[in-house]
């Protein structure tokens, strides 16, 4: 079995048990809150049915006669409170709660992902944590950049590069034994010994490999690149003392970049939709330019355990961490979303018809989440589909 497709394999698993993690803690977060304002948890799940293992516990973290229940499809978790919906008004039921006691219990998830987010980044932090953003939030005087050695990225057909033998993933060490430290260093050496010959040391698995190759002249590398291979540098941002700061300012300052990103996804997507049925041409070829954009920035399961876990693998454990922070995050983000189905939607629907003093039935109630989830169906769907193609 090839290296590429146990790291799939692993990467599957991994992407499935932090998916479930996740998912786990922000119900837990719901059934947790729900006991503490007088609403009865009747069962809590991991994964969906059908189920594999049940057991009934008199008293529990989440209540009495709980039941813990583990299921065969490992994609998440689920908590049942009793009387879920708006229209019940038994004693114990989650109808039954005042307005600013649902509101706990649905933001009681949404609040235990960002939390989550917060802690894994404050545990990164004396390691390093990966700097994805030029500005990104640290403590000035607790700070300290460690930089890797610049890497390959990509290597262009006919290139110099092709012709050493480079591979994705060659640490650069040195050219004409000068110690390269950045890839902007990489960069001024080879402009300035455009068209000479040079020797180049990296490394790969280990080992230190030197070769000699002539770099392209400086009218070819100026369009093409000098040696005609991508270059990447990983960086990361380590702090002490001021770790929870930089977990809490990091998951902050993501919050923020993760609404932003959305939003322009959303904007993007809508105008792709609208402008796709138009009867002018250019119209619509600007909504498919619109709706391709959207596409390329979001990703789904298949897109995290396909394209992005197994990079992390091999990127390390930091790494790892790293995505399952911004993961947590982007779950607490996004059930904030005024969304049937989601928490967002569930709170918005209950205070909408407050708001205009209209009974919300359970049949009404069923109806509208319905629509809403079959509409994240769909949008689950189409993000798969663009998962695929990306893939």
């Amino acid at each position: 079995m090839s290296v590429d497709i146990l790291i799939l394999i692993a990467s599957i698993f991994l992407g499935l048990i932090i998916l479930t993690v996740l998912v786990a803690i922000h119900e837990l977060g719901h059934g947790i809150a729900a006991r503490r304002n007088g609403v009865v948890v009747e069962e809590f799940g991991i994964g969906f049915p059908p189920r594999a293992w049940a057991r009934k516990i008199k008293k529990s973290l989440l209540g009495k006669n709980v039941e813990y229940t583990l299921n065969w499809l490992p994609l998440g978790g689920f908590v049942k409170l009793q009387g879920e919906h708006d229209a019940d008004s038994g004693k114990g039921d989650y109808g039954a709660a005042t307005f600013w006691q649902k509101t706990k219990i649905l933001l009681a998830g949404v609040a235990v992902n960002w939390i989550a987010a917060a802690v894994l980044l404050t545990l990164l932090a004396p390691f390093g944590v990966p700097k994805i953003l030029p500005d990104q939030f640290s403590v000035a005087s607790d700070t300290q950049t460690i930089a890797e050695a610049p890497q390959i990225t990509t290597v262009q057909d006919g290139s110099p590069a092709e012709e050493l033998g480079l591979q994705s993933g060659d640490e650069v060490l040195r050219i004409n034994g000068q110690q390269i430290e950045s890839s902007d260093s990489l960069i001024a050496t080879t402009a300035a010994e455009a068209g000479n010959e040079i020797s180049l040391t990296v490394e790969r698995d280990g080992q230190e490999i030197t070769e000699s190759v002539t770099l392209r002249d400086a009218e070819a590398g100026a369009e093409e690149g000098y040696l005609g291979a991508g270059i990447g540098q990983r960086e990361y941002l380590r702090s002490t003392w001021s770790a929870p700061i930089v977990g809490v300012g990091l998951t902050a300052q993501f919050t923020w970049l993760t609404l932003d990103g959305l939003g322009d996804t959303l904007v993007k997507f809508g105008a792709g939709l609208f402008q796709s049925v138009s009867l002018s041409e250019d119209t619509r070829q600007s909504g498919g330019e619109n709706l391709s954009a959207a596409g390329q920035n979001v990703a789904g399961p298949v897109g995290l355990i396909g394209g992005i876990l197994p990079r992390l693998i091999e990127a390390g454990p930091i790494h790892i961490v790293f995505i399952t922070a911004i993961i947590s995050l982007s779950l607490a983000v996004i059930n904030t979303l005024p969304i049937p189905a989601l928490d967002g939607g569930r709170w918005f629907l209950t205070a909408l018809f407050r708001v205009i003093k209209r009974p919300l039935t359970a049949e009404r109630e069923e109806s509208i989440n319905a629509i809403g989830f079959l509409a994240l169906m769909a949008l689950f769907v189409l993000i798969t589909i663009a998962d695929i193609g990306k893939l």
